[in-house]
């Protein structure tokens, strides 16, 4: 990958706890147009969905989330993918703050009304509701800049919605059903839309099976690693919800494994630097293969920045470091 908009952080700047396998971190050199997005999208949730109250987001200092997880980001794109990161925040947020055992439907069909069946639709009226106008919003806004990648994304995004709508209806009961359905709440497809539209990539279409399929312990390496840090956070909010179990490998572990919390810890800290290191491998193995479209090996190697970005954004966001 060729290096335009980036810079590469000193590792001794920051911790990783040994999770990172020597992946470097890299930060895009325009943060003030992810702060730009990510505030824009806080004042429209408030404007058209609810106050928003003591709220974390992608924000935080010294690193921002699509600044570190997207550092290549193409600059006239970063603000808009900031956006729509941060709407994606602030609908999880949403979401668990419901007692979910009685809205969970009742707000996932209002996000399948905005990204199911209509999501390609930019028309609105006065029966749409406000998650549907923001969503027009934001493909009305990509549209103007992509009109191609833009409709590849919003694809992308509600077939996320579709199936991210079941994956947490019910406990599961070990690790190795979890997982799957983790690396598809963990945003495969949201975050296929995102690095696709924000650096201009195209997959062909014969190469999309391979792709996803390549990247997938890429994927599963960002839902552990998120597991891991957001532990206390998403216990807090299921005990709020009234949820008698956590959407998280911690909860998982413990329970299959008679496990404590600290061990459980370990046991997620050992499933993580497994997916990194095989993931690290898929990417070496690709780098050089001319036999794959050079944006199938940028697209995964820019997923390998983002295990890195994630994880120090995990590690030192206020999101997660209040709980």
């Amino acid at each position: 990958m060729d290096f335009k908009y980036s810079q590469e952080i000193n590792s001794g700047f920051y911790e990783t706890f040994g999770l990172d396998e020597g992946i470097p971190l890299r930060i895009h050199k325009d943060r003030h147009l992810e702060v730009r997005g990510a505030l824009r999208a806080q004042r429209d949730w408030t404007k058209h969905v609810r106050n928003v109250d003591d709220y974390k987001g992608g924000l935080g200092d010294p690193f921002t989330f699509i600044c570190v997880t997207v550092p290549e980001c193409l600059p006239e794109r970063l603000e808009l993918v900031s956006y729509a990161n941060e709407f994606a925040f602030l609908y999880d947020d949403k979401m668990e703050s419901f007692d979910l055992k009685k809205d969970f439907e009742k707000e996932t069909t209002k996000m399948l009304d905005a990204f199911g069946d209509g999501a390609l639709d930019r028309r609105v009226n006065t029966k749409s509701g406000p998650e549907k106008r923001l969503q027009a919003q934001m493909l009305s806004e990509m549209m103007a800049v992509d009109q191609v990648r833009a409709m590849t994304s919003m694809k992308a995004w509600a077939k996320f919605v579709q199936l991210a709508s079941r994956t947490r209806s019910l406990p599961f009961e070990t690790l190795e059903e979890y997982v799957p359905s983790r690396v598809i709440d963990a945003g495969e497809l949201i975050w296929f839309g995102t690095l696709t539209f924000g650096m201009a990539l195209t997959i062909p279409d014969d190469e999309y099976e391979m792709c996803m399929e390549m990247a997938r312990p890429g994927y599963a390496a960002l839902g552990l690693t998120n597991d891991l840090f957001s532990w206390e956070k998403e216990r807090h909010d299921s005990v709020e919800a009234g949820l008698d179990y956590v959407f998280n490998a911690i909860w998982v572990i413990m329970k299959e494994r008679s496990a404590t919390e600290a061990e459980a810890k370990r046991i997620c800290r050992s499933e993580i630097k497994k997916h990194v290191l095989t993931f690290k491998k898929i990417v070496e193995e690709t780098r050089h293969n001319a036999c794959l479209s050079q944006d199938l090996r940028t697209y995964l190697e820019a997923v390998l920045y983002s295990i890195s970005g994630n994880l120090v954004w995990s590690i030192y966001c206020p999101r997660y470091r209040e709980f």
